[in-house]
């Protein structure tokens, strides 16, 4: 069997340890041959596919980035009519000449809706799920949002020093645009006294009143962690639209923070390594039963595999009813 690998979507810790996985599998365990297809789907339309071998796979585990390179290529979303747009029939010219007999699609929600997409015109695919959101619907966990909380957990502990060395208030914006695990996980972890998610409505004056109650408590100084997401004003970033509100309301100085990009590079945690060596050996697993049109997905302790159908244009989000948002609440933390 000869099966062709791509990644897509933005880059995150674990994708090349993911790769790694899959390949692996398929070589030691199943003897199949493995084709890495550069670019993402755009590698599909351009034919941009090479052979990987055991060489191909050396020092992959701890290697962030993708080796396979990514994009954003939509290649269902038609931009003309024109042959030399029909990207979808390109794509499967390649995976005929390439004599594709599977397409392993490692990516986010875009990802696995282009998957959908690509199993209906009966191509065999089988997906697993990337990104640092969290907010794939159908796996509890998706590989690289462990390392992006163990980042976004890492400075926050580090702004802790400056907000009580001088008694500011401190704001970090965290990633998740719709979804807001990211800030609720690294938040919690971090000891931030408050927590803003896209998926809860806050209230500016309450979060103004829960810095001078601290202050009242003895406590000049809090930590607030906010999701990009969040709505705010004339465009404003998340951060720097709190920062000024709470400065506003309270008088009290207040800095903010971006965290940006740096938590979608470097290295994976170990949990997303074993996370991603597991996701990728189950990926292969399924292709030798024959199980396709599937997406991999850890649920509970155990790895299952969710319809495509099913995951396609959902989103995994935050409840309020989540364990830790309760117990956070419990602990006096404030979510707006």
């Amino acid at each position: 069997m000869r099966i062709g690998i791509l990644t897509s979507g933005g880059d995150c810790p674990g994708i090349n340890a993911t790769i790694r996985g899959v390949c692996k599998t398929a070589i030691n365990h199943y003897g199949m041959e493995v084709f890495g297809i550069h670019s993402g789907f755009r590698g599909l339309v351009d034919n941009d596919v090479v052979p990987l071998t055991e060489a191909s796979l050396t020092g992959l585990l701890n290697m962030g980035g993708t080796i396979l390179g990514t994009s954003r290529e939509k290649p269902f979303k038609r931009r003309g009519t024109a042959v030399s747009e029909d990207k979808p029939a390109m794509m499967l010219q390649t995976i005929r000449e390439r004599g594709l007999d599977c397409i392993v699609c490692i990516g986010g929600n875009g990802t696995q809706k282009t998957a959908a997409r690509l199993a209906e015109t009966g191509v065999n695919v089988i997906s697993i799920p990337k990104t640092i959101d969290n907010d794939v619907w159908g796996t509890d966990f998706s590989f690289g949002f462990d390392s992006a909380v163990s980042i976004a957990t890492d400075a926050i502990d580090r702004l802790h020093s400056t907000a009580t060395s001088h008694q500011r208030v401190m704001v970090i914006e965290v990633m998740g645009h719709k979804a807001g695990w990211i800030a609720l996980y690294s938040g919690m972890a971090g000891g931030g006294d408050i927590i803003l998610l896209p998926e809860i409505p806050f209230d500016i004056h309450r979060i103004g009143d829960a810095i001078i109650n601290r202050l009242k408590k003895g406590k000049p100084y809090s930590i607030v962690v906010v999701a990009e997401g969040i709505p705010t004003v004339d465009g404003k970033k998340a951060a720097q639209y709190i920062a000024e509100e709470i400065e506003y309301e309270t008088g009290f100085e207040t800095r903010e923070t971006v965290l940006g990009y740096i938590q979608r590079g470097g290295s994976p945690t170990a949990f997303d390594r074993n996370l991603a060596t597991r996701m990728g050996g189950y990926a292969t697993q399924l292709i030798a039963e024959g199980r396709f049109g599937h997406m991999v997905a850890l649920q509970g302790n155990s790895m299952g595999a969710v319809p495509l159908t099913e995951v396609a244009g959902k989103l995994k989000l935050v409840t309020e009813d989540n364990d830790l948002v309760v117990q956070g609440r419990r602990m006096g933390i404030c979510f707006g």
